[in-house]
């Protein structure tokens, strides 16, 4: 019997469950575990490892499969809405930036902050845009469509082919906002107050058109009239993209994986860059994030650093970082980060590079590369590794970030090998 219910940890032990074949075969070619394998011990069972994915999700036939984090959900949604939103959670540190209630399990904690979210950003009513509309009618209306009316209706009126600006709550960010209500009480473990209050917060979007799924988010520009909705609008953005799409493992027919799932990896990788990018304004210096280079003259090996740091006018670069989901080793090294880096500092002539882990046994050490020696203080290229404790609260790891961009500050006054 399949159970319906398996909970595993993030990078966790793996767990051996009751599964079917084409669902253990499906979440083994989805991405979503580390590790899902049949269990040679044992007929009928799949062996479940979690890796840097968390949340839930629900498979056709199958159990829901629930991965929990090893960072508290408050500092998950912290480091969450400070990617999202970072100049007000830099002003304020206080968790809650993304308000989660009392929940402490991710998926409930998520529904409930967009279902908070929704209700502050339609408080003063629902937002209201004009649309371009097109559409057959029998009075003239806005514009004549005369290549359409010719096509379509030649010699014959009414119809009429007619496009005018109508001014309606059908806009994108109503239907951003739309779409996360409707999905949200689809996903497993949302309570039954949440349910309810996200299917009040539908019925207040009822005028604007529902998504598709599949399709592309409708986009949506910052402007000063939707500045009430835009906490939200990042928020509703992150979770629909974070639902489970479709996945088809192969030779199998298609299979849903309905849910919602954070990868810390890149979770954390955001957290650090924008944090970063935000702290070196104070230095007076630019930032970009995944700035696009090539590690040989013929332009065919590519690579992007995850933040390389500039001067205040961003032509020059004077310092390079790379952000690590991963626990260093005993020995504190991981070469292959190392030698990363390396050739990052190398393409653009910098005397240093950084790495920085979300978790560490030293706040920083550094290592001097051997036959890199230039410049006139004869020091070699040299790379540090940084490590951030996730379980420190958050003006802690706001001042520990603040800590890092001072020190990449002074690669400002290194001189380019």
């Amino acid at each position: 019997m399949t159970v319906p219910e398996v909970a595993l940890r993030e990078y966790g032990p793996a767990v051996s469950v009751p599964l079917g074949t084409e669902t253990g075969r499906a979440l083994a070619a989805s991405g979503i575990l580390q590790s899902a394998t049949p269990d040679p011990a044992r007929d009928g069972h799949w062996l479940l490892r979690a890796g840097s994915r968390v949340g839930a999700v629900r498979t056709p036939g199958g159990p829901v499969v629930r991965i929990v984090p090893k960072t508290p959900v408050s500092r998950l949604f912290f480091l969450l809405g400070f990617s999202l939103d970072p100049a007000r959670a830099w002003r304020d540190s206080r968790e809650g930036t993304v308000d989660i209630g009392a929940y402490d399990d991710v998926v409930p904690a998520l529904a409930h902050a967009v279902e908070r979210q929704i209700d502050a950003a339609l408080r003063q009513g629902v937002l209201r845009g004009y649309r371009e509309v097109e559409e057959s009618a029998t009075v003239v209306r806005g514009r004549l469509r005369e290549a359409e009316q010719i096509r379509r209706h030649f010699g014959r009126t009414p119809p009429v082919e007619i496009a005018y600006d109508a001014y309606t709550a059908d806009t994108a960010e109503n239907r951003i906002l739309r779409a996360a209500a409707e999905r949200l009480p689809r996903l497993p473990g949302v309570p039954g107050p949440v349910r309810r209050r996200l299917a009040h917060q539908r019925v207040r979007l009822a005028e604007a058109r529902p998504l598709i799924r599949g399709q592309e988010l409708p986009r949506w520009q910052p402007s000063r009239l939707n500045s009430r909705y835009q906490p939200a609008l990042r928020l509703a953005e992150a979770v629909l993209r974070g639902m489970s799409p479709e996945h088809r493992p192969a030779g199998a027919d298609l299979l849903a994986v309905d849910g919602f799932l954070l990868d810390m990896n890149k979770l954390f990788e955001d957290f650090v860059t924008v944090g970063l990018r935000e702290a070196l304004h104070e230095h007076g210096l630019t930032a970009r994030l995944q700035d696009p280079h090539h590690l040989d003259t013929a332009g065919l090996v590519r690579m992007r650093p995850d933040l390389v740091v500039r001067t205040g006018d961003g032509r020059t670069p004077v310092a390079v970082v790379d952000a690590k989901y991963k626990v260093e080793k005993a020995d504190g090294l991981l070469n292959a980060d190392l030698y990363q880096v390396l050739a990052y500092a190398t393409v653009l002539g910098l005397r240093e590079a950084h790495l920085v882990y979300a978790a560490g046994r030293q706040p920083e050490r550094f290592h001097e590369v051997r036959g890199t020696t230039g410049g006139p203080d004869g020091r070699g290229v040299r790379l540090y590794q940084h490590s951030l404790d996730l379980s420190r609260d958050p003006g802690q790891l706001l001042a520990s970030l603040q800590e890092i961009a001072g020190r990449l500050a002074e690669a400002t006054a290194l001189p380019r090998s």
